[in-house]
């Protein structure tokens, strides 16, 4: 199965880059980047959130193809496209009343549960943090880049993003101490 097809977006999305041959192999590199942005994407937007937020994303970067496509690092484009997704929608909710979930919300598992938790635990720590915070872990910590790859994928001078992680390193270690995951979000990170 290709990843567009499994993610649902066979049809629309591949119409999106026109018929063009730019417009195919801008389909055809972002479906390759597919899993490990919607990976990432869930890392900061939550499961629910990932698929829209690399669903943005696509819609953001077929706009002007070619940027995508003639950019050195691919991923890394994507992933700042991305991240100003995400940061644009974390922006919005902040104006919106968080409604705590329970647990009979956030649903049921078949198998995998030890990842799984993991999976929601991690989420919930990058949650209490700003978009520039978590986007610095992820790409610094997860990732493996270095500060200055990672200023230059997220468009900042490096000790922004030092500063950035420094701060989210700081908020994550002081959640985990006192059990919460919301400090930093508020934080101008």
């Amino acid at each position: 199965m290709r990843a567009d097809e499994q993610y649902g977006w066979s049809g629309a999305m591949r119409t999106q880059g026109g018929g063009s041959p730019a417009g195919e192999d801008f389909h055809e590199v972002f479906c390759a980047l597919l899993p490990r942005l919607y990976r990432r994407a869930a890392l900061l937007a939550g499961r629910s959130g990932a698929e829209d937020a690399v669903h943005e994303a696509y819609l953001k970067l077929s706009s002007r193809p070619r940027r995508l496509l003639d950019h050195p690092e691919p991923y890394a484009y994507a992933f700042a496209a991305m991240v100003s997704v995400i940061r644009d929608e974390w922006r919005r909710d902040r104006r919106q009343a968080l409604v705590p979930l329970t647990g009979d919300e956030i649903g049921s598992w078949d198998g995998g549960i030890g990842h799984r938790e993991a999976e929601l635990e991690a989420v919930e720590l990058l949650s209490g943090l700003s978009a520039k915070q978590a986007a610095a872990v992820l790409l610094v910590d997860l990732d493996g880049y270095t500060i200055d790859e990672a200023a230059d994928i997220l468009g900042v001078h490096r000790g922004t993003v030092s500063r950035a992680r420094a701060r989210a390193l700081l908020a994550l270690r002081s959640s985990l101490t006192t059990g919460t995951g919301r400090e930093g979000r508020d934080g101008d990170g």
